[in-house]
This record gives structure tokens, C-alpha cells and sequence, in this order.
């Protein structure tokens, strides 16, 4: 096989790039693979196993379990991982690989200034960042003003063009006309701003809306509940329950399930009396509106690692030496609030308005506002895969899933930091990174 040192060969991806063709792996690749970590964290159970195995078969898990249990094929490539732990790829399903953090350049130059094609190219770096990180799948959920472009990276990804996570896009998002950004009242009268979402006004019109993003290749549909409209820049929900209910109705109808960003109580409940799948930030959510949430089943993907990047580039917050701001203390709020009331919680960090490839930080915020480490773990494999409707396929070491594995220095169970230390990535059984 060819070398499984894939760090230099990251760099240069979006020019040269052999590896990972949908259906088959390269011609040299072994036809079994028998992985021997430290230990196997399965996200099936919340332990790790030590001295257990995983076999590879194509793009499967075909075993696990102690060695002696598992029969290997005489010609299977044995690769050692010592003082690793193996588990299932993590999601992130919450992310912008179309954005770059606001302190490098600020959103509304980054949708009015900088070109398409830069975009472009730029996302697909970003997605290999991302996937050697150790991020086997992603939610992509806004192109923020770059049309239907995630389709396109998406297919990228898998025609084996671009080395990338598996990609689940939204293409362009629906606002509320006038709600959104880059905001009119910014600019000199007389010109047509592009905005970094669809606009859309009345039943007839989101409707539309949907079909129409559906079309252009969506896998999820996203809605913004509300957004900083209201009197002296506050949040305000935008679409009606009427408007957000039929919305719903017809991405549920043509078989996509809805993200919605709602930052408000109200508009999380808007959004949650109107059946939508999952919402984004939830950060003014009361007891009454995450009850409702676990009552019908919608997931919540709290986005912290947001509210503390935008701390530090717009409110002179500092790590570890600052107090957590107000919004940042919000957003801890919701989270444990959350958790108490049994709500599905998944790993969804908004990445993009950090750097893609840090998506780590997302889990260790998780920790440090109240889960275990095992529990952000779960959240970020077999809850986002079931977010995802995905859990047949992804999420877990098991039989029969596809072979997306990586494997981390240290224990992850005990240190969630360990994850920022990836030695191996595996996506569909094709090697990416290996020690």
C-alpha cells in the first residue's frame, strides 16, 4: 500500500490526490486490514476495551473484539498503534467550511470580497484540515453567500478529487427577508448586497424556498428562527409559527429533516411547536422550551466554541485568564440546563468561526461545562450519527459500519484532550494517516 504518512501529502491534496475513490479503495491496498491499538473505545458501550482488534475488510468493520477472538485473514495487513485508542471518526455537525475566523477576516468581507472560486478552493482545504483533525463527517450547515458550492465540494470529497470528511450540506440557508446579514442598513442606498443566505417572506414563498434548495442538493434544510434584527441590534425571531411550520411540512414531505439556528427562547420554541429536527446555539432556552425539545425528540447541538471565539476577537476575552463573559456564561446555562432535562445533545461547535481542523475544542468545552469525557465522546460518534439518521452506517466500531476509525495518544475516556492528538485516520477503509 501506499505510504500511510498523509500530513505532507494533505498539503498538496487539492493538486494531487490518488486515494479514496468512491467504492474502491487504490489497487494496491490489502484486501483486510487488522488494526491492534492499546484499546477500543466503541461508543456501543461507554468503556474502552483494552488488547482489542479491529479487523478491516474493504470499507467495513468486518470484527472487533479481543484478539483471540478474531480471525484474520493470512494476507491482512497488520498495523500496530501502541498506546493508542482506537474509536468510530467524530462528527462535528455543526459547520461553515465555506467561513474562516472573523479576526482574519470579517464576515461581510469575507461574502462580499472574496471571490467564489478562492472560496471554494479555500472550503476544500478546509474539509482536509477537518477530516485529518480526525473529523470523518461533517453538517454543513450555510454556504453563507456561496450558493450551491457545497454540493460541489461534497462531490469532490467523494470522486476521491479532494481528501475530505463524508459531507451532509444545506446549500444556502432560509432567512426572513431583510433578517440576515450582510445588513442593508450598512451600506449606501442604491446597491443590491448579496446575502449570505436565501430570503424568503410568507408560507408561499419559504415553501418555495425549500423546494428549491432541495433541489439544488441539500441534504438538510436550515432555517434562522431569529437573528440581530430587533431594536438596537437585539435578537428578535423572524419567521412566524406559521411561516416555520410549513417550511417543516415540506422538507419532511420530500424526506429532509430541518436544522434551525434559534438563539432565543422564542424562537426555539417556534421552532420546536413546529417540528424541526435540531437547533443550533439554543443559548436563551428556559426549562419549558428544552422540555418540549425532549419531549419530541429534537437534538440540540450547543455550539460553545462560537460564543468563546467570538469572545476573543470582539470582547477582549482571554483563555485562562479572563472570567467567562456574559454570553459565554449564557451559553454554559443552556448546555447543563439541557442535560438536566434529558434533551439529545450532539456535537455541533460552528466551526469556521474558528479554525477548521480545531474542532476538538467543541468536546472540550462539552467537559468543561459539565459532561464526562465519555459522554462528549458518545455525543460527537453515536448521537450525531443517530442526528443524522446515519447510525446504521457511522458512529460506532461495529460490524457492518463503514470502516471510519482514528486513533488518538492516550485515553480520551480520562483526558478529552487527547483528541487534539491524532495518530491515524481511516475514512470508508481507506488510510489517510497513519504513525
Amino acid at each position: 500500500m501506499r505510504s500511510y504518512k498523509r500530513v505532507a501529502f494533505a498539503a498538496s491534496a487539492l493538486l494531487t490526490i490518488s486515494l479514496a475513490m468512491p467504492g474502491r479503495a487504490p489497487a494496491d491496498t490489502p484486501a483486510s486490514i487488522l488494526l491492534k491499538p492499546a484499546a477500543v473505545f466503541t461508543a456501543d458501550d461507554a468503556v474502552t476495551h483494552p488488547d482489542w482488534v479491529v479487523l478491516v475488510t474493504g470499507d467495513k468493520i468486518t470484527a472487533v473484539g479481543p484478539a483471540a477472538s478474531v480471525s484474520v485473514p493470512a494476507d491482512a495487513k497488520v498495523i500496530d498503534l501502541p498506546g493508542d485508542t482506537l474509536l468510530p471518526g467524530l462528527m462535528d455537525i455543526h459547520s461553515h467550511i465555506f467561513l474562516h475566523p472573523y479576526n482574519e477576516t470579517l464576515w461581510d468581507d469575507q461574502v462580499l470580497k472574496e471571490s467564489l472560486a478562492y472560496r471554494t478552493i479555500r472550503a476544500g482545504k478546509q474539509a482536509t484540515a477537518t477530516l485529518m483533525a480526525g473529523f470523518t463527517t461533517l453538517r454543513d450547515l450555510g454556504t453563507e453567500g456561496a450558493g450551491d458550492a457545497d454540493v460541489g465540494v461534497k462531490k469532490a470529497i467523494e470522486d476521491g478529487i479532494i481528501p475530505g470528511p463524508r459531507m451532509f450540506v444545506s446549500t444556502r440557508a432560509i432567512v426572513a427577508t431583510g433578517a440576515y446579514a450582510p445588513a442593508r442598513k450598512n451600506y449606501a442606498l442604491g446597491w443590491d448586497i448579496p446575502q449570505g443566505a436565501q430570503e424568503a417572506s410568507g408560507v408561499d414563498e419559504v415553501m418555495k424556498a425549500v423546494r428549491e434548495q432541495a433541489a439544488m442538493g441539500a441534504d438538510w434544510i436550515k432555517l434562522y428562527a431569529d437573528y440581530r434584527v430587533g431594536p438596537d441590534g437585539t435578537t428578535v425571531p423572524t419567521f412566524t409559527e406559521a411561516e416555520l411550520a410549513a417550511a417543516v411540512e415540506v422538507a419532511h414531505s420530500i424526506g429532509h429533516p430541518v436544522a434551525v439556528h434559534a438563539a432565543t427562547d422564542e424562537g426555539m420554541r417556534r421552532a420546536a411547536e413546529a417540528g424541526v429536527d435540531s437547533i443550533e446555539h439554543g443559548y436563551g432556552g428556559t426549562e419549558a422550551t428544552f422540555k418540549l425539545m425532549a419531549a419530541k425528540g429534537i437534538a440540540y447541538n450547543p455550539t460553545l466554541t462560537a460564543v468563546e471565539a467570538t469572545a476573543i476577537y470582539f470582547q477582549h476575552y482571554v483563555p485562562g485568564q479572563s472570567p467567562p463573559t456574559p454570553a459565554m456564561q449564557n451559553a454554559a446555562r443552556a448546555f447543563k440546563l439541557a442535560m438536566k432535562l434529558g434533551v439529545t445533545i450532539g456535537c455541533g461547535s460552528d466551526v469556521g468561526v474558528f479554525t477548521h481542523g480545531d474542532n476538538w475544542r467543541e468536546l472540550d468545552w462539552m467537559v468543561k461545562d459539565g459532561m464526562t469525557p465519555t459522554q462528549a465522546l458518545l455525543a460527537a460518534t453515536a448521537t450525531d450519527a443517530k442526528i443524522l439518521r446515519w447510525q446504521d452506517r457511522i458512529g460506532r466500531v461495529h460490524p457492518g459500519l463503514f470502516a471510519d476509525l482514528i486513533a488518538v495518544q492516550g485515553d480520551p475516556t480520562a483526558d478529552i484532550q487527547a483528541i487534539r492528538h491524532v495518530a491515524f485516520v481511516m475514512k470508508g477503509g481507506v488510510i489517510y494517516k497513519a504513525p
